[in-house]
């Protein structure tokens, strides 16, 4: 008689086992990989808005983006905002299709930048007299205040350091 050479049943069970564990592994450390770059990606995207906010300022008679034809007199809203961080504009903040002669300024952005960690990329705009929301509730992608022209991620949650991502 001959025998042949096979796997038991309790060898195979144990293999499965042990890759198991060691998927376990691996998959915790590709997780904490995914959340380290999403919250390395939304600061990225925070520092591009704040630097773009400053230069459109600066070269808009001081005027921060979202004021309809650069008139700090009229409530700032979310279109006027994304059209002059996207659109060509002039000195005093109109806007007009890239290109467009006269309108020598931007844009800034091709679009909006979708928040990393919530998915969205619309923008809430606070008026002058509104303060920041005591935290986030991840209803925008951002929020904007165009009078103190500071811009934060509405997105609920805490880094690894214990830093709310609200206060990137």
């Amino acid at each position: 008689m001959r025998k042949e050479k096979a796997f038991t049943l309790v060898e195979i069970l144990i293999v499965v086992v042990v890759l198991g564990i060691i998927a376990g592994i691996i998959i915790s450390m590709v997780s904490g990989s995914v959340i380290s770059a999403r919250e390395s990606a939304v600061a990225t995207e925070l520092h591009m808005l704040r630097r773009y906010v400053l230069i459109y300022k600066n070269q808009h008679l001081e005027v921060s983006p979202g004021y309809s034809d650069g008139d700090t007199t009229q409530a700032p809203t979310e279109q006027v905002f994304i059209d002059q961080m996207t659109m060509s504009s002039n000195t005093s903040g109109q806007t007009a299709a890239v290109g467009t002669a006269d309108f020598p300024r931007g844009p800034y952005l091709m679009k909006i930048p979708v928040n990393p960690l919530n998915h969205k990329d619309t923008v809430q705009v606070l008026g002058d007299s509104a303060n920041f929301p005591a935290n986030a509730d991840d209803s925008h992608g951002w929020i904007y205040k165009p009078a103190t022209s500071e811009i934060r991620a509405d997105s609920g949650g805490t880094n690894d350091s214990g830093t709310p991502y609200y206060d990137y």
